[in-house]
């Protein structure tokens, strides 16, 4: 066989690997996400069993340790809905009232339980207005 025909069959099978593994990869990462939802879209259309990402900020006041676990309330950033959450796992050292959070949960009954070691906090620094966190003169 000539070579440089050879040479062009390994390419043309080299790309076309190439091609489906990037295919399967981008499947994979698109078909594994999933958006985070609030409170209020919790409220109305969670079905029990079926796992989603919840964010939201910590309900002042909500947060009561039970036995190895938290039970806390999520409240949407701009609104008055909420929902329950017990979550059992890692607590996050900036864990507290306020805090915006994402927890992947659960629907059991009229609670949503959080899947174990999947609280995150994010920092309140880098969503904050930046007039409000500038320096005020003296």
């Amino acid at each position: 066989m000539d070579p440089a025909r050879k040479r062009l069959i390994r390419l043309v099978v080299a790309l076309t690997a190439a091609l489906l593994l990037a295919g399967a990869l981008a499947y994979t990462s698109f078909s594994a996400s999933s958006s985070a939802v609030t409170p209020s879209q919790l409220l109305t259309s969670a079905h029990a069993g079926q796992s989603y990402q919840l964010t939201g900020k910590v309900v002042n006041g909500s947060i009561v340790h039970v036995g190895d676990g938290i039970a806390f309330r999520v409240r949407d950033r701009a609104g008055t809905a909420s929902v329950p959450v017990r979550y059992t796992g890692a607590i996050p050292d900036p864990f507290r009232d306020g805090r915006e959070v994402i927890v992947n949960v659960k629907k059991d009954g009229s609670t949503f339980v959080g899947e174990k070691d999947s609280l995150v906090t994010k920092c309140p620094s880098k969503f904050a207005d930046p007039k409000s966190t500038s320096a005020q003169p003296a």
